[in-house]
C-alpha cells in the first residue's frame, strides 16, 4: 500500500529524487529533458519497443501499453467536468479544481502536464459519450479528471477506460459506478475507475437519519429524473428511510426537460408525505421547489435536496429558502495537500485570486486531490530513458490507484477500496436560511456517513 506520511518524503519526491540521481549519472547525454528536434512528440508505444532505459523503477507491467512523452512535450491528460449552461455552477469548480492541482503540482520527472482542451460532459449520457468518444480517440491521454454528473460518468467511463486510460471523478457519487458497499459491483463499474467523491448509500442513509431521527418526521415521497445520480441517491435515501421505520409514501420520477410538475406533485400529495427528497440538478430543481407550494396537500411539506443543488445559482432563488441539502463534509479545517504541501484556505485563496470568485458547489476540493493523485500515480508509473524520453506504463497507473492507502489531501483520507471509491465518505446536512452561500454551506445541521 502507498501510505500517507508526515515524516518521510511520499512516493513523489521518492520517484523524483531517482531521476535526479540519474541525471548525474548521464549528463554526458542530457538528461535535462530540452531537444534540439521539434518533431518529436507524445506518442503510444507497444510494450515490446526497444528502448535504452535508464531506470525501470517503476509501477506496471506493460499489460496495458506504454506512452512516449519525448523531450520539449509534455504529458497528456485531461478534464471532462459540466461546464456549460444550467449545470455550470455545479462543473466549473472541478474543472478549476484541476487546474490548480496541475499548476501547484508542477513537471512529473522534468516534464510539464498539459490538461489540453476543457471536455463538457454537460451532465448527461449522451455528453458523457461525446466527450468521451473524443477523449479516447488521443492514444496520448494518460487519465481524465472526471465527470462531475454520473449520468456523464455512465457513458464516458466504458470508452476512456476501455482505451486503457483511468477517470477518477471528484463529483459522481451513484452506488451504480462502483460498488454497492457489500462486494458486489454497480452496474455501471468499470476497471479503471476511480473516485474521491463519496458513495450515495452514505448520503442517503445521513440524509434519512435526519429527517427521521432529527426531525422526527415519519412519511416522506422522494422524485428523481432517471440519471444514475439521481435514481440511486433517492433509492439509498428510501431504503434507508424505511430501514428506521419511516414510510415512503411515493417514489416517482420527472423527465429532464419536464417544466409542469403539477402532475406528480398532486400523485405524491395523495400519500400526505411530511418531506419530499428531490436529488436533483437545474433546472428540474427549479421548478419542483417553485411548485410544491401551488399543490393541495403539500403546503407543510418540508423540502429536501441534495449536493446536485447546492450551488450559488440556486440558492439564489426565492424558492430554495427554508430547504435542507446533504452534500460531502467541506470542512477541512487544517487539512494539508500531501503532494503540494497546500491547504484547503490557500486553495481558495489561489481560486479567488485566478477567478474572481469562490467556488460555486461543494466538490472543489475532491478536484483538486483526484488531479494530484493522477500526477502521484503518473510520477509512479514512468521511468526516463537515456535518451531523455518519458515512458508512462498505463498499468502501473492503475496499479498505484488501486493500491492507494492512507494518502491526505484536502477531504482527509483517502483510500481506495477495489471497485474505486476512494474519498471520504463524511456527509453533512445544511440548512439554507436565506441570508448567503457562505452562509448556508457553513450551517451544518447534522453530520454523519463513513472515514
Amino acid at each position: 500500500m502507498f501510505e500517507g506520511v508526515k515524516d518521510d518524503h511520499h512516493l513523489r519526491e521518492l520517484t523524483l529524487g531517482l531521476a535526479a540521481l540519474l541525471c548525474v549519472v548521464m549528463i554526458a547525454v542530457g538528461c535535462s529533458g530540452d531537444s534540439s528536434d521539434d518533431t518529436l512528440s507524445t506518442t503510444a508505444v507497444d510494450a515490446t519497443d526497444t528502448v535504452s532505459v535508464a531506470s525501470m523503477e517503476h509501477l506496471g507491467d506493460g499489460s496495458l501499453g506504454l506512452v512516449q512523452v519525448d523531450p520539449g512535450n509534455a504529458i497528456q491528460i485531461r478534464s471532462l467536468n459540466a461546464i456549460s449552461e444550467e449545470v455550470a455552477d455545479f462543473g466549473l469548480p472541478l474543472q478549476r479544481g484541476a487546474e490548480l492541482g496541475v499548476a501547484d503540482y508542477g513537471t512529473v520527472h522534468g516534464f510539464e502536464v498539459d490538461l489540453g482542451p476543457r471536455f463538457d460532459g454537460q451532465c448527461t449520457n449522451f455528453g458523457g459519450v461525446s466527450a468521451g468518444q473524443a477523449i479516447a480517440r488521443d492514444e496520448t491521454v494518460i487519465g481524465v479528471i472526471g465527470t462531475s454528473c454520473s449520468g456523464a460518468a455512465a457513458g464516458a467511463a466504458p470508452l476512456l477506460t476501455g482505451a486503457g486510460m483511468v477517470m477518477i471523478s471528484p463529483g459522481n457519487t451513484s452506488p451504480a459506478l462502483t460498488s454497492d458497499l457489500a462486494g458486489n459491483p454497480g452496474e455501471n463499474y468499470h476497471v479503471g475507475y476511480y473516485r474521491t467523491a463519496h458513495n450515495d448509500l452514505f448520503q442517503g442513509r445521513v440524509m434519512a437519519e435526519f429527517v427521521h431521527n432529527e426531525m422526527g418526521l415519519s412519511t416522506a415521497a422522494a422524485i428523481h429524473d432517471g440519471d444514475p445520480y439521481t435514481r440511486g441517491l433517492a433509492e439509498a435515501f428510501a431504503d434507508a428511510f424505511e430501514a428506521l421505520g419511516g414510510t415512503i409514501t411515493g417514489f416517482t420520477a420527472v423527465n429532464k426537460d419536464d417544466t409542469d410538475m403539477v402532475p406528480v406533485l398532486l400523485e405524491l400529495a395523495a400519500g400526505n408525505p411530511e418531506a419530499l427528497f428531490f436529488p436533483v440538478f437545474q433546472p428540474v430543481g427549479d421548478y419542483i421547489a417553485e411548485q410544491v407550494p401551488t399543490v393541495e396537500g403539500l403546503g407543510e411539506v418540508q423540502m429536501f435536496s441534495a449536493d446536485g443543488l447546492l450551488t450559488a445559482e440556486y440558492l439564489s432563488l426565492p424558492q430554495s429558502v427554508g430547504m435542507y441539502f446533504s452534500g460531502p463534509d467541506t470542512r477541512y479545517g487544517g487539512n494539508v495537500n500531501q503532494s503540494t504541501g497546500k491547504t484547503a484556505e490557500e486553495f481558495l485563496d489561489a481560486y479567488e485570486a485566478a477567478y474572481e470568485e469562490l467556488p460555486t458547489s461543494s466538490f472543489w476540493a475532491h478536484a483538486y486531490d483526484a488531479t494530484t493523485l493522477l500526477l502521484d500515480a503518473i510520477t509512479a508509473a514512468s521511468y526516463v530513458t537515456d535518451e531523455g524520453v518519458l515512458m508512462i506504463d498505463r498499468a502501473g497507473v492503475r496499479e498505484f490507484l488501486d493500491n492507494v492507502s492512507g494518502y491526505q489531501g484536502l477531504i482527509g483520507d483517502v483510500t481506495c477500496d477495489e471497485f474505486g471509491d476512494c474519498g471520504s465518505q463524511k456527509i453533512t446536512v445544511v440548512h439554507h436560511t436565506g441570508t448567503d452561500v457562505d452562509a448556508t454551506m457553513n450551517n451544518v445541521v447534522y453530520a454523519g456517513g463513513g472515514n
